[in-house]
């Protein structure tokens, strides 16, 4: 297995606005003829659609390593925009941004989503910790001839990207922290050895990842929401290996970053979700205050797993943040 994280990749299309976008999407034409490629450490064994978690249903291919050879897109041209990773949050896959990613795709944004190092193809980084995290993401955008990216992160993907600033700073072209916080404190403080032992309790248990994903996740999400994102965040978490999610919460719990807030000097986007009882409205606003010039936005009639919940909305709120960045 590859040291390299495994990612998918969409790759822009030549699409300029949304009113084309939408013209072609009425003929049909986008953006489902976008192809997604999941890329890095060896073949994947099942490709998105397989796994029931890409609503659109886009044909993915599968190849190890290096990209290879070029995606099909729309048009032989793709417009010169800064490219986008996609870093996902500690129940997610790389395959839960597909909607996201495909419509960056389709307004000109390549992207790569990751799998966090430990989940699907990707290697487990032992010891995991945030430094290698970084180290790990800056080893993919490598991999793919990435100078500079906007980092996108949900939840712990968040505080991967803002660790990305604090370690690689050259790197990042913009940060767009959803559902996020710059801190979750120490990690032998008696509330965070409590928040471990209470989600590792039903493994030790003898359940399965995909029990806990099926009675952790419906909470996770706005009161009421049974729309096909749940299933989608349940099929991801439930996917996890044990060892993975283990290794995330180690690392979740030894977090801190509130002192890079104020060094950011990149575009930044924060955005909440106004049912967030993880990472609330008011948390993230805070962190928005405290890095320059940020901008914050907080999505209504979503929780924690907003990405899931409304990718639409979320998208409607990153595109114009994105076409922003110089």
């Amino acid at each position: 297995m590859s040291t390299v994280p495994a990612c998918i990749v969409f790759e822009g299309s030549s699409i300029a606005d949304d009113k084309q976008h939408e013209d072609l999407r009425e003929q049909g034409l986008a953006p489902t003829d976008l192809t997604p490629s999941t890329v890095g450490g060896r073949p994947r064994g099942r490709t998105v659609r397989e796994q029931g978690l890409a609503p659109t249903d886009p044909n993915p291919s599968s190849v190890g390593g290096r990209p290879r050879g070029r995606m099909m897109r729309e048009q032989e041209s793709a417009p010169v925009t800064v490219p986008l990773v996609f870093l996902h949050g500690i129940g997610g896959r790389a395959s839960g941004w597909a909607p996201i990613q495909q419509a960056c795709a389709a307004a000109g944004y390549s992207s790569l989503a990751w799998d966090m190092p430990g989940y699907g193809d990707s290697a487990l980084i032992e010891p995991c910790h945030f430094d290698a995290l970084a180290d790990a993401l800056a080893a993919l955008m490598d991999a793919h001839g990435l100078q500079k990216a906007v980092l996108v992160g949900h939840s712990l993907g968040g505080m991967v990207t803002l660790q990305m600033w604090a370690r690689h700073p050259e790197r990042v072209a913009g940060l767009v922290l959803a559902a996020s916080s710059p801190a979750f404190g120490h990690g032998s403080g008696d509330f965070q050895q409590a928040f471990i032992a209470q989600r590792l309790a039903p493994l030790e248990a003898g359940q399965s990842m995909a029990d806990v994903a099926q009675k952790l996740i419906p909470t996770m999400v706005a009161p009421g929401y049974n729309g096909p994102g749940l299933a989608q965040a349940q099929a991801c978490m439930g996917s996890i290996t044990p060892a993975a999610y283990k290794a995330a919460l180690g690392a979740l719990v030894q977090f801190e970053q509130r002192a890079t807030l104020p060094t950011i000097t990149v575009p930044t986007l924060c955005i909440a979700g106004e049912h967030d009882r993880t990472a609330a409205p008011s948390v993230v606003q805070r962190m928005a205050k405290k890095i320059p010039n940020a901008q914050y936005q907080c999505l209504a009639g979503v929780g924690h797993l907003l990405t899931f919940e409304q990718p639409d909305s979320f998208t409607q709120a990153l595109l114009p943040f994105l076409r922003s960045i110089p």
